[in-house]
Parts: structure tokens; C-alpha cells; sequence
């Protein structure tokens, strides 16, 4: 008798273990910032109006940024008017509904690795499915389909401490991607701290992924000479060095003649310039902890600012 029951005590735990989902592996997940950890990992909230994706309407999918498992469409998505992303319907399966810890509100997971993406609404009749996916922009990463993929262009600047370069370019809108780094130099993949002995030639510098249709080359290269010093040689403000250098590392001649064109402008209204004009090269990323320093560090430039330069 007692064997019985031991036999059927082992088929029931055998049968639940067969039921049961294996966890996701922790080793698929990303590396997460500080503010990304606050959002996704401990369910806050980040500024309305302030997400890359509120008013940004390309075409292609949203990923969860933890775990990169598609979450929405862009043919989902509309303006709510309420200062975060909105979606009325989510990819099938891919959006876990739960009760909020406030005990009013329907918290929205991905159902993937459970990480927080904020809150879902009904009944409002923003759209016909009356739903409203409110999203907060950090939990998010979007992939343009490969049509549009197409239709983006590269820009590469220099102009001092590559923080405060990136600073200005993050939220200009048909701004796709930025990722500030070394080029210009003679060394592969070089650290922080060889490019600053000033030894391998590289310039701290930014590149840029933007959408034309959106954002013209010289509306960025204008911005370029509009937020440091273009007159300055290998040095910006307090930094000094050859990496500090203003440079545009043009990636056509259709950006070079632009450039030359800015330059010229500039020269003609007393300015001395001495930003550089080179053909583009091998792009170094910088390490992590350079990449959106101002914003994982809520701080501010110290030694750019933006100036009017022209009409």
C-alpha cells in the first residue's frame, strides 16, 4: 500500500514538472543602465514627454529592452497626448497583464522576462479596439523594418568631450541611433585611455544614424558648429589634446561639400575655423560606461553650449 501511494505521489510530481515552464536564462538578458534598472527591474516611471519613442512614428517593431522579445507594432501605436508611447493591441502572447501594487491600475509585463513596460487602460476610446498600452519609452527598442533601414544615413562629428556632443544630438527628431567613440586614428579598437596619451591619432568623436526624410545632413553639420567652438584648436574649453580636436569625418562628397559650404559660411562672418575635413574611417565604440553618459548621469555639459551661429 504504502509503495502505491509513493508510486503516485512521484507520476503527480513528475506530471507538474512536465508542466511547467522552464525559466529564461538570466545569461540572454542585457545589461541594463542605472535608469533603465529603475524603470524595467523596480517598476518606476520615467518623465512623461521625455522617452525617445513618444513622438516618433517610423515603421517597424518595439523589443523589449531586456530581453529583445518583440512586444508591439508600429501599426499599433498612436498619440495619446499623455507623454509616453501608446498602443492599443500588443503582439499575441508577447504582454503579460497583472494587478499594480497600487491596487488600481493593470501593470503590463513582458511576458518573455517579466520586465515592467507600465500600464494598460480600457474603455478611454482613443482608437475603435478602445485600448491603450501606456508604455514607458526606456522598456522599449525599436527595430525599423528593413524597408526604412534603407533610407538612413551616417554623420561623424568631433568636437571636444564626446558626453556633451552626444548631449545635443540625442533628441533631434530623425535622430534614429548615437554612439559616441574613437576615430581617425591609427590603432584598432583603442581604449579611453590610450586615445587620451594623445599617441593613436584618434579624435573623440560621435556617430550618428539619422533618417533624411526627417533630418537633413546640414541641419546636423550646422548644429555640429553651433554647440562648440569650431575656432579652437585641439582643445575644447578645459580639454586639451589632439582627441579634442573639431573634426567631420564625411561619409560622401555630398557631406563634404556641405561642410565646406558651413565652413566658408562661418569664415565669412569673421570666424576663424579650424575644424578638420576628413574622409570617414573605422569607427571605434567607446566603453559602456561613455555611451549616454549625461543621461545615465542626469547631468549637463561642462564645457559645451549651443550658440547661434547661423540665420
Amino acid at each position: 500500500m504504502k509503495r502505491k501511494a509513493l508510486i503516485l505521489l512521484l507520476a503527480i510530481v513528475a506530471g507538474c514538472i512536465s508542466q511547467t515552464k522552464p525559466p529564461i536564462s538570466m545569461t540572454n538578458y542585457r545589461e541594463l543602465t542605472p535608469a533603465e534598472e529603475y524603470v524595467i527591474i523596480h517598476k518606476g516611471t520615467e518623465r512623461p514627454f521625455s522617452g525617445k519613442y513618444y513622438d516618433f512614428w517610423e515603421e517597424g517593431s518595439y523589443h523589449c529592452k531586456r530581453c529583445g522579445a518583440e512586444l508591439y507594432r508600429s501599426t499599433a501605436k498612436f498619440d495619446a497626448g499623455c507623454g509616453w508611447p501608446s498602443f492599443d493591441d500588443e503582439v499575441p502572447g508577447a504582454v503579460r497583464r497583472q494587478p499594480d501594487a497600487d491596487g488600481h491600475r493593470t501593470e503590463i509585463v513582458c511576458a518573455a522576462c517579466g520586465a515592467h513596460l507600465g500600464h494598460v487602460f480600457i474603455g478611454e476610446g482613443f482608437t475603435p479596439k478602445n485600448t491603450r498600452h501606456c508604455v514607458n519609452s526606456i522598456s522599449l527598442e525599436f527595430k525599423p523594418t528593413a524597408m526604412n533601414h534603407n533610407y538612413l544615413d551616417t554623420a561623424t562629428f568631433a568636437g571636444g568631450c564626446f558626453w556633451g556632443v552626444e548631449y545635443y544630438f540625442k533628441g533631434v527628431k530623425g535622430v534614429q541611433e548615437t554612439k559616441v567613440g574613437y576615430t581617425g586614428g591609427h590603432l584598432d579598437n583603442p581604449s579611453y585611455e590610450q586615445v587620451c596619451t594623445g599617441k593613436t591619432g584618434h579624435a573623440e568623436a560621435i556617430e550618428i544614424v539619422f533618417d533624411p526624410r526627417q533630418v537633413s545632413y546640414e541641419e546636423l553639420a550646422k548644429l555640429f558648429f553651433e554647440i562648440h567652438d569650431p575656432t579652437q584648436l585641439n582643445r575644447q574649453g578645459p580639454d586639451v589634446g589632439t582627441q579634442y580636436r573639431s573634426a567631420i569625418f564625411y561619409h560622401s562628397e555630398e557631406q563634404k561639400n556641405i561642410a565646406q559650404k558651413l565652413i566658408q559660411i562661418l569664415k565669412n562672418k569673421g570666424l576663424k575655423v579650424v575644424t578638420e575635413l576628413q574622409p570617414a574611417t573605422e569607427f571605434w565604440p567607446a566603453e559602456k560606461y561613455h555611451q549616454d553618459y549625461y543621461f545615465k548621469t542626469g547631468g549637463v555639459p561642462y564645457c559645451h553650449m549651443r550658440i547661434k551661429r547661423f540665420d
